[in-house]
């Protein structure tokens, strides 16, 4: 309902009526689970050529019934067969990688696929499966036939040529019947199958009840041939029930994709993903309400978006096209766009105050009405607002200040905004502000006509008295009003547009200026840093020099006086020993680690089982990991040991009562990246309990599931299995 209303608002009606021509069934716009996923599976699809599906029934009744055991029609049951052979149609293409692992995972029972060979392209039973419904089949044809032919001799017939209204077979409650006036029964024995507007009569000559009774035979046969059918089929599917619901479901994500892609292909349109921030920026998008548009190119990187300008000018088509185009991109819908220069961020929450909320109903003023929705902003956070006339409804000039307030307040909770305003004073008190981004709707005054252009960075002029005679007011009453308003209220329009450009001038060479200066002094803090360390490193060095100098010549002189005494040789020798201690020496290298070391890493103990330049494979108590070499430490005084051989490799299993993933034998980095792959993939078929199966050994490994999942985002809650049996249940 919120999705109706605001499409209404937008303008996006005929554009999402366009959209949902292309699913194979009715659903909601919106794809539940991982948006990032969505877009690249999108993206996937769009790169290949695929069978587009045919329309399908919505079959969740018929599923919730099958679950009771019910018996489904033939309709219902081909329904099924029909989305079962779509999937055995897509895995016999070539696609993309990950496509093709959706698609191949999807394993289809071969008792569901032996139902499938019993139906033509057309939904009934296959010939070649039941010669006895085929020759049956072939009999009411036959029978249908003599029927025609003998209503044919009626219509030739001069004894009733004058009672029949025309010579046409009507067919009347599947019936086939001749159209006659009244007094038929003079000439012919029939019964009244119905009346016409005009007073006529749809008669069944009686001649026609051998055949009538045969035709009722032949279908009854024929029926008593299909509930068998219907009964067999239905208590295989009740068999496979959870398989049904999964594939329904499965054709549903397919679909919502599939649409989107034929879409953006018909209308040569474009995907954008959101981004992580709340910036919008749009390069020739077109809002698709509009025929023959003029490309909008804008930027929203600010809190505040104020649109000002000319009457009919395009500015609440403005700011639905920006809010139009957050909620496409939201929704992963394609639209007209240079995609290589646009980008919009992710916002939670899409609202437009476009309305006149004034009603009789609720007894509600225009102000009051903008008051309500304005209250319910500061519930809000995450989100884009568009507001067209911010003003409506109440004194400008108390208006002015009570909005200025109220957005500054508001974009606080990280609320961003789109406004258009016709109110100088506005304008002026918010262009001052450092959040607020200023466009202005364009004007050809030569041609006395709106551009549909705009301007970022200025305050736009109404040009009410222009408007007024472009849309038809006599030149007379306009100049009234100019004379009315006053030369001096125009000047002081001008002025207040004018000192607002220059102050929003101003402020932004003063920014300019103190980013250059704050990059000045920066600049000076760090040669003045980097002055002061190499005056103290020459200061350390020439300390050093004088140090090591004179400690040399006392030693020289010390020689001197001992020449050639054995206190002379000594003394000179721890001269040299000295000289040795200042000059750097190599450090030792380190033996080079191999297979087998008995290594400690962190405070754990292991042995190396594999190397590579990136790093070791450790085998701790069973569980191997991943590390790099400058982490490990040789435990000294024990012997190499002959590296364990690899335990089996991750399985990831299925049932269609729940889903487990098996980590054992897993590295400690291999087990964590193939549970949170697990646990996507969950999330994204929508499961809620899902089993972690690690085993019990030393705990390590369960270990670190635990601290995983105590870190995801997406885990409910989750608990060991009761019995120490090595499971973990998590609850998504």
């Amino acid at each position: 309902m919120a999705h109706s209303h605001l499409i209404k608002k937008l303008d996006l009606e005929e554009y999402i009526s366009q959209f949902e021509k292309f699913l194979a069934r009715p659903k909601p716009i919106a794809i539940q689970g991982d948006t990032n996923l969505h877009y690249r599976f999108i993206q996937a699809l769009s790169s290949v050529e695929f069978p587009y599906p045919k329309p399908i029934p919505v079959l969740d009744d018929e599923l919730s019934r099958l679950q009771k055991q019910a018996i489904l029609s033939l309709e219902e049951i081909f329904a099924f067969v029909r989305i079962v052979d779509y999937f055995k149609s897509l895995k016999a293409l070539t696609l993309p990688h990950l496509l093709h692992d959706w698609i191949q995972n999807i394993e289809i029972p071969k008792e569901i696929e032996h139902i499938s060979s019993f139906f033509t392209d057309e939904g009934g039973i296959n010939p070649a499966k039941d010669p006895e419904l085929d020759s049956i089949n072939n009999s009411i044809k036959q029978n249908k036939r003599a029927i025609k032919e003998h209503l044919t001799s009626f219509l030739h017939s001069n004894d009733i040529k004058e009672y029949l209204v025309d010579t046409q077979i009507h067919f009347i409650n599947d019936e086939e019947t001749l159209l006659v006036r009244g007094g038929f029964s003079n000439v012919m024995k029939a019964s009244v199958v119905a009346r016409s507007a005009s007073g006529f009569f749809y008669v069944l000559p009686n001649s026609l009840s051998l055949l009538k009774d045969k035709e009722a035979s032949l279908l009854s046969q024929k029926e008593s041939i299909i509930l068998r059918y219907c009964k067999d089929f239905s208590g295989v599917f009740f068999t496979w029930w959870r398989f049904l619901k999964y594939i329904n479901k499965e054709f549903d994500r397919f679909d919502s994709y599939q649409a989107r892609v034929a879409f953006a292909r018909a209308k040569d349109y474009e995907f954008v993903l959101p981004s992580k921030n709340n910036k919008v920026i749009l390069s020739e998008f077109s809002h698709p309400a509009l025929e023959n548009p003029k490309p909008v190119s804008l930027s929203v990187e600010k809190n505040i978006l104020l649109v000002t300008g000319v009457n009919a000018g395009g500015k609440t088509m403005l700011l639905k096209s920006v809010l139009s185009a957050v909620w496409m991109s939201k929704y992963l819908l394609p639209f007209s766009c240079n995609i290589s220069q646009t980008s919009i961020g992710h916002f939670h929450s899409i609202e437009a105050i476009i309305d006149d909320p004034q009603s009789v109903k609720n007894d509600i003023s225009t102000f009051a009405g903008r008051m309500v929705e304005f209250a319910k902003l500061f519930k809000m956070k995450n989100a884009i607002v568009g507001v067209d006339e911010i003003e409506l409804g109440t004194d400008s000039d108390e208006a002015a200040s009570l909005f200025r307030i109220l957005l500054d307040s508001l974009i606080e909770r990280n609320i961003v905004f789109v406004v258009t305003t016709h109110h100088k004073r506005l304008a002026s008190l918010m262009a001052s502000h450092d959040s607020v981004e200023l466009v202005a709707a364009l004007y050809d005054e030569k041609r006395r006509l709106p551009t549909y252009t705009f301007l970022q960075g200025s305050i736009g002029k109404s040009y009410a008295f222009e408007t007024a005679l472009r849309y038809g007011i006599p030149q007379i009453v306009v100049e009234k009003a100019k004379e009315v308003h006053g030369e001096d209220k125009e000047r002081l329009s001008e002025l207040i547009e004018r000192s607002t450009m220059l102050e929003l001038q101003m402020r932004q060479k003063i920014k300019l200026l103190d980013d250059k200066r704050d990059k000045l002094s920066r600049q000076q803090q760090r040669l003045s840093e980097l002055e002061e360390s190499i005056k103290q490193e020459n200061r350390d060095f020439k300390n050093e020099l004088e140090k090591r100098y004179n400690e040399a010549t006392l030693m020289a002189k010390e020689a001197l006086r001992t020449l050639e005494s054995k206190e002379g040789r000594r003394l000179l020798n721890n001269a040299n020993k000295m000289l040795a201690q200042q000059t750097p020496q190599k450090p030792k290298q380190k033996e080079p680690l191999k297979i087998g070391d008995r290594v400690k890493y962190r405070s754990f103990r292991g042995v190396i089982i594999g190397l590579s330049a990136q790093g070791a494979t450790l085998d701790i108590d069973g569980m191997k990991m991943k590390v790099g070499l400058s982490e490990l430490k040789v435990v000294a005084g024990e012997k190499k040991i002959d590296p364990p051989k690899p335990k089996s490799t991750s399985t990831v299993e299925k049932n269609s009562a729940s889903v487990s993933v098996k980590l054992l034998g897993m590295f400690g980095d291999e087990a964590i990246d193939t549970l949170d792959r697990f646990i996507s993939n969950a999330l994204v078929h929508g499961l809620n309990e899902i089993q972690v199966i690690h085993g019990v050994g030393k705990g390590i490994l369960a270990k670190l599931v635990s601290e995983y999942l105590s870190n995801h985002p997406k885990i409910a809650r989750f608990y060991r299995m009761p019995g120490n049996l090595g499971v973990t249940i998590v609850e998504l």
